[in-house]
């Protein structure tokens, strides 16, 4: 059958550029005689792929020189308790804004080590904004400032960051490189590739140097940052695979013309969406406007047996995983970067195909 548009949250889908490619070598990488799965992670072959990867990121993000950039595994909830390890380590006090499932599961994680600050929440309302921030909740003795920057789940991303002197640290696992965003004023970041850098299996971690050193008494190596920067990323075997898709991921952003270039692509794929939606009769959006991610949109139809009738339907039409998360309901698409604008035209158009056939 033909590829189809796979709107899932991740993973998600790649470039089909990068796809060719990895299928091209697959058997034999270069002149190497073998596949990338098959070498040495302490093989030169090897070694360029990697030190590519973190080049590239630097180059794409613009990473000052003063952070690290690591590739870790473990995903978006080996994070959650690394961070309180390795950050929460002066006053064993951290703020954290709970705008999601995420936000909601790392605070939990951070707890078992430190005393969380839960500053502010958008649960009252199932998480459909980004909630404002009042300086005087925050803690004076916090050793961090947690965010998880764009909400998978919810649709909702951060356009202001919190003002603050503290260190943020922030999930970007369903925005990475989807948007410009200045890593400076950042003490760490942390994505799990399967949204928008690749395959599961890898977590690109990007971690101001003064930041690490201590951890908390009892951390275990593989979870110190220190250890990981040190050993660049190959303490013990990395995900080799994982990281060499992601470098043909970042290969091919570049050759969009980088963050700048595929951010404007992003805007357009959501405003096509998002304009529909606040014109729709049937259709509705469940964000409120100003706090609208450009990767992810949930929407409804306000009728169950109508949203599965569409989920159904446009499966059948080439358009899979758009069922929303169960917390949420109705559907949700996710354009990330991979998703071209054609697909979300076509959806936009069979949406309202669907609409007028079941007024």
């Amino acid at each position: 059958m033909d590829r189809v548009y796979n709107f899932s949250a991740g993973p998600s889908m790649l470039p089909v550029e990068v796809l060719e490619k990895a299928a091209a070598e697959m058997v034999n990488y270069g002149d190497a005689g073998m596949s990338v799965m098959e070498m040495s992670h302490r093989s030169k072959d090897y070694e360029a792929i990697i030190e590519g990867a973190e080049s590239l990121v630097r180059e794409l993000m613009h990473v000052p020189d003063n952070y690290k950039v690591l590739f870790l595994q473990g995903g978006g909830h080996t994070q959650f308790a690394m961070v309180p390890l390795n950050f929460g380590t002066k006053n064993k006090k951290a703020d954290y804004v709970i705008t999601g499932q995420w936000a909601k599961k790392a605070a939990e994680e951070a707890e078992k080590y430190i005393t969380v600050n839960r500053v502010a929440s958008s649960a009252d309302k199932t998480f459909s904004y980004i909630p404002k921030l009042d300086k005087s909740t925050f803690s004076e003795d916090a050793d961090y400032f947690y965010i998880c920057y764009n909400n998978t789940i919810y649709g909702t991303r951060f356009t202001e960051l919190p003002d603050t002197d503290k260190p943020i640290i922030a999930d970007i696992s369903s925005c990475v490189m989807s948007e410009e965003i200045d890593v400076s004023k950042f003490g760490m970041l942390f994505a799990g590739a399967q949204k928008n850098l690749g395959p599961a299996g890898v977590t690109l971690v990007i971690v101001r140097e003064d930041l690490l050193g201590d951890v908390l008494e009892g951390t275990p190596t593989m979870l110190d940052y220190k250890i990981h920067a040190k050993n660049g990323s190959m303490y013990n075997t990395p995900p080799t695979y994982s990281i060499y898709v992601l470098k043909l991921v970042l290969e091919w952003l570049k050759a969009q013309g980088g963050v700048a270039a595929i951010q404007k692509i992003n805007e357009k794929k959501a405003k096509i969406l998002y304009d529909f939606l606040d014109s729709s009769e049937m259709f509705r959006g469940t964000v409120a406007k100003e706090d609208r991610s450009l990767m992810n949109a949930p929407f409804v139809t306000g009728n169950e047996e109508l949203d599965a009738k569409f989920v159904k339907e446009s499966k059948e039409a080439g358009f899979v995983n758009l069922k929303g998360h169960r917390t949420v309901g109705g559907m949700r698409a996710s354009m990330y970067n991979a998703m071209p604008l054609e697909g979300v035209e076509k959806l936009v158009e069979f949406m309202k195909k669907f609409e007028a056939e079941n007024k």
